[in-house]
């Protein structure tokens, strides 16, 4: 069970390729536990085709974790092998569960070409498919050099893929078409969007096959064995059949005696319904990061005054299933320069860590860049909010427990109350806007009890009257939580 934890996303995508991340990790994994951390969410640790300077999404090798002289390096761009155990040893003498980033869909870098039969589709309607069949020479030959057959024998060629974006036979431009493969048909039971989603990149997976259907599960097995990782980050689930990551985490959980292990995917769709409908197919074996949430707070960040604050969980999946939700601000996807940027605005950062770490619903995910920043040229350089978000963090410790009580009675100021508890008696009263100085009248259930603001945007103390009621306050276009003293 994960109660009030936090998760935090231990990673950018603009991170430096030294090698240092696992290290960074380590060192800091004692710090993460003081300030309330009880989970971390690791970026992929295999083998990728660009080696030390790939972020890990294009993977070359499941079982490299930085171990084998492989696509130029031995340590992939967040280290080695010895360094990435040592990283998850540290973590977990600090009781903090490590969720791992896994990548199926695609495969990238292979070693040798081969010649296969295929179809071209169109790329924006990928169920217009070519009636001609054209010989093209496909990079799917995964031979692994480097690891030999240690901890797997398989070899990866055509009959293991469903399609390409490239024949090698072709000029640069001619040759970058999409390719489905001749005896082989799209997967149903993906995202709709382009007509199916299927195809992401690189080769893609075909996880119909018995052989890759086999080796996927004895990966799982594998990684869990060798790196005794909690749960998992699951990417890319619009172009994977559902059915299958439902077995995939049955199977791991069956196999390891009905051990719970946490699961999130990524479904990147700003549509509640279709991840509702999601969460229906894979029957619960996963929670889902609130991507229509993270919309809706780029929103009300880009919209200022002329958004209505009330409305902000209108949509949002921890609105309508909290207990399957993830809760994000921003993640490395959506940083400036990503593929997918949509940055939620800076001076939006403390409400929107205030709307998912100081509320009761829904599991929290902390980015890296937003807590501890990223020093970068012109636009990628990012604030660092640390000095809130720990503050938020603290309070989230030690007083987000009993009933909520919201407050969300006018367009550009709303505030909640949590009540504490048995364990945890004291009070917290959260108020943000949008606007001009927020305040709202606020029945705690506390007579006669003293509050503070934990951020010091308001250094007045505030009383409660012999009914427990009082006016609460909040800076224009911020945040203030008030803590029961």
């Amino acid at each position: 069970m994960i109660e009030n934890g936090v998760m935090m996303q231990y990673f950018h995508w603009f991170h430096e390729p030294d090698g240092n991340l696992w290290n960074e990790v380590r060192e800091r994994a004692a710090e993460l536990q003081s300030r309330g951390v009880t989970g971390v969410w690791i970026p992929p640790a295999s083998k990728a085709a660009d080696g030390q300077n790939d972020q890990g999404y294009g993977v070359y090798d499941l079982f490299d974790l930085g171990e084998f002289d492989q696509k130029g390096s031995v340590r992939t761009k967040y280290g080695t092998k010895q360094q990435l155990l040592a990283a998850l040893s540290a973590l977990r003498e600090q009781k903090i569960r490590v969720y791992a980033d896994i990548v199926f869909n695609q495969r990238c870098g292979a070693d040798e070409t081969e010649e296969v039969d295929a179809r071209r589709v169109d790329p924006s309607d990928r169920n217009a498919v070519s009636d001609e069949v054209t010989k093209i020479k496909a990079w799917t030959r995964f031979l692994f050099p480097g690891r030999g057959d240690q901890y797997s024998a398989m070899k990866w060629s055509a009959e293991h893929f469903v399609a390409v974006d490239c024949d090698a036979n072709a000029p640069d431009e001619a040759g970058h078409d999409l390719y489905l493969f001749a005896d082989k048909t799209f997967s149903g039971d993906v995202s709709f969007e382009q007509g199916n989603f299927d195809y992401l990149m690189g080769c893609d997976v075909d996880v119909y096959n018995q052989q890759v259907r086999d080796e996927l599960f004895a990966f799982g097995r594998w990684f869990v064995n060798t790196t005794g990782v909690d749960g998992f980050r699951l990417d890319a689930l619009k172009h994977l059949p559902a059915a299958f990551f439902k077995d995939w985490l049955n199977h791991l959980r069956t196999h390891f005696g009905n051990r719970e292990m946490f699961a999130v995917g990524e479904y990147w769709s700003p549509d509640v319904n279709e991840l509702q409908g999601y969460l229906e197919k894979v029957e619960g074996t996963m929670r889902l990061f609130d991507v229509p949430l993270h919309y809706r707070m780029l929103e009300a960040s880009n919209s200022g005054t002329s958004f209505d604050l009330r409305t902000i969980f209108d949509g949002s999946l921890v609105a309508q299933n909290p207990m399957m939700a993830v809760t994000f601000v921003d993640n490395h996807d959506t940083q400036p320069g990503s593929s997918l940027e949509s940055w939620v605005a800076p001076w939006f950062k403390p409400l929107a860590y205030a709307l998912t770490l100081l509320r009761r619903d829904g599991y929290p995910c902390v980015f890296y860049a937003d807590y501890f920043g990223h020093k970068g040229e012109g636009r990628l350089e990012l604030a660092s909010h640390k000095l809130l978000m720990d503050a938020f963090l603290d309070a989230r410790a030690k007083y987000n427990y009993g009933d909520q009580h919201d407050y969300f009675d006018h367009p550009h100021c709303i505030g909640w109350l949590r009540t504490g508890d048995a364990e945890k008696p004291g009070a917290m009263v959260v108020l943000i806007s949008n606007g001009d100085t927020g305040c709202k009248r606020v029945e705690t259930g506390k007579p006669n009890a003293r509050f503070v603001d934990c951020t010091g945007h308001d250094d007045q103390l505030i009383e409660t009257d012999d009914s427990g009621a009082a006016e609460f306050r909040c800076p224009a276009g911020s945040v203030s939580v008030w803590l029961q003293q």
